[in-house]
């Protein structure tokens, strides 16, 4: 009989981990949201962009040990390595995130919101490739 790789079927898993990152991206989301906000509403700092940064290294940890943990389990590679190699990737596009918004809510004046689903469409698209080809190599 023909093994999965000689069918070019994709692996069982696959559509589960899809899943997985896809709840994991939202649990982080959900964090990085709610830090940004708490930043620009309780706290009051008046830069969407500096509250934006505070709120995306919080949500980059969540994000970082629900895909170590939970989307790409079946990992080798030293937590550290990894660690490192995430924060590269994540550090890109963190600043990514924190431009768009900046640009967006501190000088178009625009409602941070919005700024904050559209830097976070593009980082979703980033993160599952960056994250699939070099840090979890799956």
């Amino acid at each position: 009989m023909f093994t999965r790789s000689q069918t070019n079927l994709p692996e069982a898993g696959e559509g589960h981990q899809v899943a997985r990152y896809a709840i994991n991206g939202l649990l982080a989301t959900a964090v990085h949201f709610g830090v940004l906000a708490f930043n620009l509403k309780v706290i009051g700092l008046s830069s969407a962009g500096v509250s934006n940064l505070i709120a995306a290294c919080v949500g980059l940890s969540v994000s970082f040990l629900g895909s170590r943990y939970f989307v790409f389990r079946g990992h080798s590679e030293p937590f550290l390595r990894q660690a490192g190699k995430f924060a590269g990737l994540y550090a890109a596009m963190a600043v990514l995130h924190g431009l768009v918004l900046y640009i967006w809510s501190d000088r178009l004046l625009l409602d941070f919101r919005s700024g904050f689903v559209l830097a976070t469409g593009l980082q979703v698209v980033l993160s599952y490739f960056g994250n699939k080809t070099m840090v979890f190599n799956k």
